[in-house]
């Protein structure tokens, strides 16, 4: 007997101890910022006894995936033992890889992928692919209309860390602008007229990548909040099916003044075959006046090391069909995680590290192609000339892919419609034809009430 309870003594005492060790951090540090190392033991793993031997795959979308995020990925590796293996996939391709591997369910432990209703319930059909995330203590510090597009039936389903509040906007060249006497034009007449004047003077008026498949598109749907406001109550007639795009005389004037610029050359002769990985350098050049870009853009050329500096550039908005709406999009490229993979608990630990206050702010401050995120708290980086785009347009609204159900799903065929209105094999009117066509496909496949009644 009292051998037993020796050994019984030994079994507790051995047990405290090693308990005890798995309750500190691996270096012992307080700290928790990157530049230390620490964490706390939520986000570490230590709490489950050290480090541990997984490693988690996620694939992403090129571009997705910043510098900033891989440092702090490699910090949570050295804290944890969790590995994060990103595979990144080129942004033609990258849906139709996701969507064969889940619907193979064959998923990565973490996947990217756009925010949006009607994207995250048809492309990745988040209630069978995903895991509910509503109960992780990060939900409660991000925008709430972030995570209304990453939300179905009452449950949070992904993790957006972007800056969604430096929407894309034409980005101009101060310098040209002042040497041809031109104004930040107000309508779309204002702005066919720059370009025509800067085209004069052996310019290209306008930097323009087709070739991403995606950009072309902002043009057209950024402003979706001019075409709410033309056409009142337009965003819920849509999703009401009360109404569709080839009614809508504001999208369509957009598309004609679209395709107008396109026929005028404003986008140049190789607009078809130009890349966004370009837009800083060829700005720099000063062969191109604007472009349609991240906020961030003017920073990037001033890095390049040219005579220009970034307060050579200034902002203003899409002005197609007269928009001087500010539009926000509060969705973005966004973590999911796979309801198939092995480690779960990983992945949550991984976004938990990431949505730490001193590791959004570590990603806020060491990545140039933001200016703030989605998270309450932290410190912005706004320059003088955002704050004066701000001012500049008081009236703001939502894009039109964040809002109107079934248009997100579809961006990249839209991309393709655009460049064939471009080449003349459709008209404007034949683009909305077509949007309409995929956005009723889409809710009969999702049973729509609006649409099956």
């Amino acid at each position: 007997m009292r051998k037993a309870l020796g050994l019984f003594a030994a079994i507790i005492l051995i047990a405290g101890l090693l308990s005890a060790c798995g309750g500190k951090s691996n270096n012992g540090a307080s700290s928790s910022s990157p530049a230390s190392g620490g964490a706390s033991s939520e986000a570490s793993g230590n709490a489950s006894g050290g480090k541990k031997d997984v490693t988690l795959t996620y694939i992403a979308s090129q571009g997705w995936i910043k510098d900033a995020e891989m440092q702090l990925a490699k910090k949570f590796e050295e804290e944890t033992g969790i590995h994060i293996d990103y595979q990144i996939i080129p942004s033609d391709q990258y849906f139709n890889v996701l969507k064969t591997k889940l619907n193979s369910g064959e998923g990565s432990d973490l996947f990217g992928g756009q925010s949006g209703k009607s994207e995250i319930s048809l492309n990745y059909n988040v209630e069978k692919n995903a895991v509910d995330l509503s109960d992780q203590e990060w939900v409660k510090r991000e925008d709430p209309l972030s995570l209304d597009q990453l939300s179905l039936n009452g449950k949070v389903y992904a993790q957006t860390i972007w800056d969604t509040s430096s929407s894309f906007v034409i980005v101009y060249n101060k310098k040209i602008f002042e040497k041809l006497g031109l104004s930040i034009p107000k309508t779309y007449a204002e702005f066919k007229e720059a370009g025509l004047k800067i085209q004069q003077e052996g310019i290209t008026p306008l930097y323009e990548p087709v070739a991403d498949g995606w950009h072309h598109v902002m043009w057209f749907s950024e402003i979706g909040p001019q075409y709410d406001k033309l056409q009142p109550n337009l965003y819920n007639d849509l999703n009401e099916n009360k109404t569709n795009f080839e009614s809508s005389a504001p999208m369509l004037t957009a598309l004609t003044q679209l395709k107008e610029m396109y026929d005028l050359g404003f986008f140049g002769d190789n607009a078809l075959s130009d890349t966004g990985a370009e837009s800083a350098n060829k700005m720099a050049s000063g062969q191109y006046a604007m472009v349609l870009a991240n906020q961030s853009l003017p920073k990037e050329i001033e890095e390049l090391g040219t005579d220009l500096k970034a307060t050579d550039f200034g902002y203003f908005v899409i002005p197609l069909a007269d928009n001087q709406v500010y539009y926000v999009n509060p969705g973005g490229p966004s973590k999911f995680i796979y309801s198939g993979s092995k480690h779960i608990e990983e992945a949550k630990q991984y976004l938990a590290y990431l949505a730490k206050p001193e590791n959004l702010q570590y990603l806020l401050d060491n990545d140039p192609t933001v200016s703030n995120l989605n998270f309450a708290g932290l410190k912005d980086k706004y320059t003088d000339e955002q704050k004066k785009l701000h001012e500049m347009y008081p009236e703001k609204g939502t894009d039109i892919q964040n809002y109107v159900n079934y248009v997100n799903p579809q961006w990249m065929d839209m991309g393709k419609d655009l460049v064939g209105m471009f080449g003349n094999a459709l008209q404007p009117v034949d683009v909305l034809k077509s949007i309409d066509k995929r956005r009723s496909d889409m809710a009969k496949v999702a049973k729509d009430p609006a649409w099956t009644k």
